[in-house]
């Protein structure tokens, strides 16, 4: 009789055999510049992503499985296994564009393996650990494992703006029994934040045009704007860096993922304190200053808002933009999951009011909370832990918004490791392959223990 420990060695085996096809896989993936593109195309957000989903689920059927596309192009599944209990695994093959191509050692599109790592924009959220689970019960089913329920790989195509495809999935298709979605870290999060994205919008009174910022979920790592003597001498006197390119200035910042604002840099932020130390006067300005700078959590706005499960509100100026007419700041903002959301906009349009800004909602996606005595949570547990030996790390509540909250009973789940670094949104995005092997790992023995 086969032991626990020899199925082990030859699941571990296999996966060192076919490592090289998973990375070749990834590649034609990462190939793809799958970032939001509403170019007025047949596809709901651009050629670009249409052929992410279309490559993703060729990689599928190409392993064996069977494959579904929604025909107006939101969402698309892969299908192995047989029985009534559906195991869902929840991926995103959209990525937040690749922002400034000087901050990047390599094409963000031309994937890379260097010092153990894989480079490439969409290599850690979310192509690369989403492939991974693919390939993890792949290598079950080339060994022998039988299932005797079935597992569907849920592809979506806007996770990184609105969420357009989330609910056209749910509005059409199967609900699965239980599932997770390989988009954060180990050992699993419990627990997510509110995402609440919002425009604050003011008349233009300064004459001034220009934009910055990729993605509302994004802190900004620079601003290209005009040169003037007195911005300079502002940003000299601030400290704060920058470099003049093509007769312009660029403030620079450190770009993290908005639910880690208080970790980067934002160089909107330092270009509208800049600006006013200077002389010149915006609405944006005023605001910043007299509420974010020296604030790692918008406490002038909110006072202290945090909570044991999920820690402090989140802001983030993501994008901003002065037109002729208007002055806009693009907000992210994540809510611990015992706030109520209605106070806390009340509690914003109130600030912003005062500086002439209009709020205006752009998106909102509730918090989740599953249990941690759920019978979820004990078997993912369980799946890390006896793959790693860690015992210490403990389920977390996180400031991320994932696909664990389009259906019930899910969570996020890997694939970056404790004491990893997370390098999403940010430039020079990479994987550790040896931690990509240890995920792998884990959703084997995850895949194994949904058998009833």
């Amino acid at each position: 009789m086969e032991t626990n420990q020899s199925k082990e060695a030859k699941y571990y085996g296999k996966l060192e055999e076919t490592f090289s096809d998973f990375l070749k896989d990834l590649d034609s993936l990462i190939k793809i510049p799958s970032f939001l593109k509403e170019d007025n195309t047949k596809y709901p957000f651009g050629k670009d992503i249409q052929n992410a989903l279309e490559t993703m689920l060729q990689i599928c059927k190409k392993l064996g499985m069977k494959t579904y596309i929604d025909p107006e192009g939101y969402y698309g599944y892969a299908e192995v296994g047989e029985g009534e209990k559906l195991v869902g695994v929840l991926g995103h093959l959209d990525v937040v564009p690749p922002g400034d191509l000087s901050k990047w050692d390599n094409p963000p599109f031309d994937p890379v393996v260097k010092d153990g790592k894989y480079y490439g924009r969409g290599s850690q959220d979310d192509k690369g650990p989403t492939l991974a689970a693919i390939y993890a019960l792949k290598i079950l089913l080339d060994c022998g494992f039988k299932l005797n329920y079935r597992v569907r790989f849920i592809f979506g195509t806007d996770e990184e703006n609105l969420w357009r495809d989330m609910p056209k999935y749910v509005e059409k298709e199967e609900m699965p029994t239980v599932g997770f979605t390989p988009d954060s870290k180990f050992p699993l999060i419990y627990a997510e934040k509110g995402l609440l994205q919002c425009k604050l919008i003011a008349k233009n009174e300064s004459s001034m045009e220009f934009k910055g910022g990729d993605a509302f979920n994004s802190v900004p790592s620079s601003i290209l704007v005009e040169k003037t003597k007195g911005l300079v001498e502002a940003l000299e006197q601030l400290e704060y860096e920058y470099v003049e390119k093509d007769g312009k200035i660029e403030v620079l910042g450190k770009s993290v993922h908005a639910q880690v604002a208080e970790t980067g840099i934002n160089a909107i932020n330092r270009y509208l304190h800049a600006l006013s130390i200077s002389g010149t006067e915006t609405k944006s300005g005023r605001f910043v200053v007299e509420n974010l700078l020296g604030y790692d959590f918008a406490e002038p706005i909110f006072g202290q808002v945090k909570d044991e499960h999920s820690g402090e509100l989140k802001f983030n100026v993501g994008k901003i933009e002065f037109t002729l007419e208007n002055e806009i700041l693009c907000i992210d903002m994540r809510i611990p999951v015992t706030y109520d959301k209605e106070l806390i906009v009340k509690t914003l349009s109130e600030k912003a009011k005062e500086y002439g800004f209009e709020y205006v909602q752009h998106d909102y996606l509730k918090s989740i909370y599953t249990p941690l005595d759920s019978e979820l949570v004990k078997t993912l547990m369980s799946a890390y832990q006896e793959v790693t030996g860690d015992l210490e790390s403990q389920p977390i509540a996180g400031g991320g918004a994932t696909y664990a909250r389009a259906i019930n009973n899910c969570v996020a789940f890997g694939y970056v490791l404790p004491n990893s670094p997370k390098t999403e949104h940010q430039p020079n995005e990479y994987i550790i392959l040896d931690d990509m092997k240890v995920a792998m790992k884990i959703y084997m023995k995850a895949f194994e223990k949904f058998i009833d």
